[in-house]
């Protein structure tokens, strides 16, 4: 409960300081994101520690807002691939510098990500749970398709601090609708 809190903590004083920085004077974003996930455990099995590496979708929805230099999201993910019996859900704030500012639809990124995972797994001594913090990093690319329609493409890396969870990365595609 204390990872859970401390989580809370963190990005309640990053949304804090982006809006007393004047960052969200700007666009709203409303947004989903589906990626092709990939999570590195190390579960306890009959013959102790083993590498346990699924590879699936994960989707998510997101909420945030973007100006002309900066992009901040809450995400909310779940991944679950039954064909290696891993599973998880994500919460992560991220926090984005637009690097061409300029007046072309096209802008790439580069930004840093903070968050929790809840994760779990079976395997024949009984279940795996387990819960930590994550941070890492994603770079990607952002087009503004029309007014109120943006689609990025991006790559996101996170490690963990959890028992189990070595980190977990994905090519993300996401659609956003502007406000």
């Amino acid at each position: 409960m204390k990872k859970v809190m401390k989580t809370a903590v963190a990005l309640s004083l990053l949304a804090s300081v982006g809006y007393a920085g004047g960052m969200y004077d700007g666009n709203r974003i409303l947004g989903f994101e589906a990626t092709a996930a990939t999570v590195e455990a190390d579960t306890f099995g009959l013959l102790g520690e083993r590498d346990h590496k699924g590879d699936d979708v994960e989707f998510g929805i997101r909420l945030g807002a973007e100006n002309t230099e900066w992009r901040s999201m809450l995400l909310v993910n779940y991944f679950d691939s039954s064909d290696d019996d891993q599973e998880y859900w994500k919460v992560q704030g991220t926090f984005d510098y637009l690097l061409l500012q300029d007046n072309t639809s096209f802008h790439p990124f580069i930004g840093i990500n903070l968050g929790y995972i809840s994760y779990s797994t079976s395997n024949p001594t009984g279940d795996d749970d387990d819960s930590g913090i994550l941070y890492g990093g994603q770079i990607g690319m952002l087009w503004r398709a029309a007014e109120s329609l943006e689609i990025d493409i991006s790559y996101r890396y996170s490690f963990s601090n959890a028992d189990y969870v070595n980190h977990t990365e994905g090519v993300v595609f996401g659609l956003n609708y502007m406000f």
